[in-house]
């Protein structure tokens, strides 16, 4: 008898790291050349010395990973029997990989490619991790081109890191700019961690990142095509190469074109978007990975209403978005925004020795663009009255930057990293003026024949330098592991405009300390505390001119206590949370997709996460999940535009429901599946002042689809049903941005009528039902 035992290949983790712009493309091809020559001289330095492959020891953070992989090749004998040993991903998996299983010594929560593939395509990361426990997702548009907004344990997704493999998209409403939901393997949420490796500067929030696909081995690809709702139309495909010959790299390209009304009111919108991945291996552990994305998109900015304009058309059902009369000055083509952006990330991992290894992960951002809205009627050189435009035109958003680190194994039980991270990013912006075209719409605010004024220019950056260092410790035959890390980060800020040039120093000392035990193979208990900030971004201080003081840092000190247990039929996780800010930073919207940052004092936020999931029994596979959170504002607030001292001292802190809740369902037989999900927010503040508020909401999804046989060199015929708020409700799902009252006045629009004031604070709205049907496969 004989047996052939086939050993999984254990994954090599690229290291995550952060995001930013533009400096040189040579110098980054430069350093992506450079560090590929520097592998394949270690590479074949350390295969021949070593005489098997070792497992580097990890991070604490899954973030921070790195895995040496042990040889693939099959251990023989010959003989009549054979038994083959393996794994899958979906073992880790539950609730329709709505939930995964996770080891990490602080609360992560993901959604895995399993659950991805059952959504619609036009799903942006946001729309999957809308069922996690931690977050309320709240999204303007069922074509998924505006994005978004996140509500996370009291903060926002400002406070968050955004992240695609490790590096900062910005806001959550910008990750639709960034990649393709066809090309995202999986989504994780890190709600009160974020590693010290990470080149972040606002984790006050956690992390939340985006891992894009690896090309496979072999060539091939996938396309789909997705036709629904509100006329969207979109085409999707993508190219992989395969292995090409015995370089040892690999790559893929992808190209969609979406078209979507907008849901209410007139509007079109459009984007076109590419991804492109190649990815690099040695035999000794070394990689190379390079993910490289362009976005063109043109659309409507939607008009997001007061409360009374919710009321009215949710009793009468009286609209509020844009107008299809083009002498109005509500017309659709008066609120555009157009948009152009480049996202590129290229970490470089190279094992030096089996005891060494070094990291580099450049990375580069560059946006360019324009956003225009209605600016009243003025007299044109005729003497006749004609609308005007206001525009927020971006000149160039850059970010550049890079981290790099050393790996050391110091001993069979510690593992040390220590690093350094540098990041220049810089805001270059006017806002010009200018008649709308003879026949309605906004021209380019670069059409001299229209313009009327340039505006002020105004530029506003930082530069950081950090150091950190963390060390990973295992001990009691790898039951527990301890991790603790230290970041420095030295900041400096500036903002120049036409009256003059402001500038100012900071620093933040971060550190973090995690630990975890195994219980047994079943039952995990962990400990996470750290110290996180956010700093105001160079968009939050080019809305601030400087006759204002730039923002102090936002500070926050976070525990967490957490406890996971998993057997054969469910998986469950329960974190325990405190966090305690200071210098609140919150973001008053303005209008054409922009915001402006203000200081509320401090806050506290305590509460509690429960997730839960069934693994498939018969075809089925549950999830639920609950958080509760009491946060409370602690600070009273000056209210400027009304001149008084706000008393919101013990109130509920704004934007942070007390109660959410989520149900999914899965199922599979044979090729059919489906998958239906609640969500349910509980009520909310969303002034300081605690004098207007939300009530509780529901929204739901649905999917239903079929796997057909393959035929031919089509590999997975697919056709699938995503329907969105299945019940119509008209409900309020969050605050376009924080507000000071309920007295707060703006000018507002409202279809066709004429612009008046409007009070309080603007939302966003569920969409109407919504359905997409999609037919996609693999060859």
């Amino acid at each position: 008898m004989s047996f052939r035992i086939i050993a999984p290949a254990r994954p090599v983790l690229s290291r995550l790291t952060y995001r930013q712009h533009l400096a040189t493309l040579s110098c980054l091809v430069s350093a992506v050349g450079f560090c590929a020559s520097l592998s394949t001289a270690q590479a074949q330095t350390a295969t021949a010395a070593k005489k098997s492959s070792q497992l580097t020891r990890a991070s604490a953070t899954s973030s921070a990973a790195h895995v040496r992989p042990r040889s693939t090749k099959a251990i023989e004998a010959h003989g009549t029997e054979e038994v083959s040993v393996g794994s899958t991903r979906r073992k880790r998996n539950g609730g329709g990989g709505m939930m995964r299983l996770e080891t990490a010594p602080h609360a992560v929560q993901t959604v895995t490619k399993e659950y991805i593939d059952m959504r619609s395509p036009v799903s942006t990361s946001l729309d999957l991790v809308k069922n996690l426990p931690s977050v309320n997702v709240t999204t303007p548009d069922t074509s998924g081109m505006q994005g978004g907004q996140v509500q996370t344990r009291g903060l926002t997704d400002r406070d968050m890191a955004i992240m695609v493999d490790g590096i900062s998209a910005g806001q959550a409403k910008y990750l639709a700019e960034i990649i393709d939901s066809e090309n995202v393997d999986e989504v994780s949420i890190t709600p009160g961690s974020a590693a010290r490796d990470l080149p972040v500067m606002s984790a006050a929030g956690g992390v939340m990142n985006s891992k894009s696909h690896i090309s496979s081995h072999k060539f091939g690809g996938m396309t789909d095509f997705s036709y629904g709702t509100n006329n969207l139309s979109r085409e999707f495909i993508r190219l992989d190469s395969g292995d090409i010959g015995n370089s040892g790299i690999r790559g893929y390209f992808s190209f969609s074109n979406t078209h979507a009304r907008s849901w209410m009111g007139s509007g079109i919108n459009e984007r076109k978007h590419i991804d492109f991945g190649a990815r690099k291996d040695w035999e000794n552990g070394s990689n190379a990975n390079l993910f490289i994305s362009w976005n063109s998109a043109d659309w409507t900015i939607d008009n997001y209403p007061t409360e009374d304009q919710f009321m009215r058309y949710k009793h009468t059902g009286q609209g509020w978005d844009r107008s299809s009369h083009p002498g109005n000055a509500n017309y659709w083509k008066n609120n555009a925004d157009h948009w152009n952006q480049i996202f590129l990330s290229a970490p470089i991992h190279t094992v030096i020795t089996d005891k060494l290894s070094f990291d580099l992960h450049p990375y580069l951002t560059y946006g360019q663009g324009w956003s225009a809205k209605p600016n009243g009627a003025e007299a044109n050189s005729a003497g006749d009255m004609q609308n005007t435009i206001g525009y927020f035109q971006e000149h160039g958003d850059r970010v550049v930057g890079a981290t790099a680190s050393l790996g050391y194994d110091i001993d069979k039980h510690n593992h040390l990293t220590f690093g350094y991270w540098y990041n220049n990013s810089q805001s270059d912006r006017s806002y010009p003026t200018s008649f709308a075209m003879p026949a309605g719409g906004a021209p380019s605010p670069n059409w001299s024949q229209y313009r009327i004024d340039k505006g002020d220019r105004q530029v506003a950056g930082y530069e950081i330098h950090s150091l950190f260092i963390q060390d990973t410790a295992k001990y009691l035959h790898d039951k527990l592991l301890i991790n603790g890390g230290f970041k420095f980060v030295m900041s400096n800020a500036w903002n120049k405009d036409y009256y003059g040039r402001q500038g100012r120093n900071s620093t933040a000392p971060l550190p973090q300390l995690s630990i975890s035990y195994n219980i047994n193979d079943q039952n995990q208990i962990y400990v996470n505390a750290e110290g996180d900030y956010r700093q105001p971004t160079e968009n939050d201080m080019g809305w601030l001119y400087t006759d204002v003081p730039i923002l102090k840092n936002q500070y926050s000190i976070k525990e967490e206590l957490g406890y996971r247990y998993h057997n054969r039929y469910m998986m469950m996780d329960l974190s325990f949370f405190n966090y305690n800010v200071t210098n609140r930073v919150v973001d008053q919207y303005m209008g054409m997709n922009n915001y402006r940052p203000f200081s509320i004092g401090s806050q506290t936020m305590r509460g509690l996460d429960f997730m839960i999931a069934g693994r498939e029994i018969h075809g089925f596979s549950p999830y639920a999940s609950v958080e509760y959170l009491h946060a409370t504002q602690d600070s009273n607030v000056f209210d400027p535009y009304q001149n008084v001292m706000l008393h919101s001292k013990g109130t509920q802190a704004i934007m942070a429901p007390r109660v959410m809740a989520n149900f999914g369902l899965t199922y599979k037989y044979k090729g059919f599946f489906a998958n239906g999900s609640v969500h349910y927010t509980g009520p909310q503040s969303v002034s300081v002042a605690g004098d207007q508020r939300i009530p509780g909401y529901v929204t739901n999804s649905l999917t239903v689809g079929y796997h057909f046989k393959p035929f031919g060199f089509v590999k997975s015929p697919t056709f699938r049903l995503n329907f969105t708020n299945l019940t119509g409700s008209i409900v309020r799902t969050g605050a376009m941005g924080a507000v000071y009252s309920k007295h707060d006045a703006g000018t507002v629009y409202s279809g066709s009528s004429a612009a008046y004031t409007g009070y309080g604070n603007t939302f966003m709205v569920e969409p109407r039902f919504s359905m997409t049907g999609t037919i996609s496969t693999s060859f």
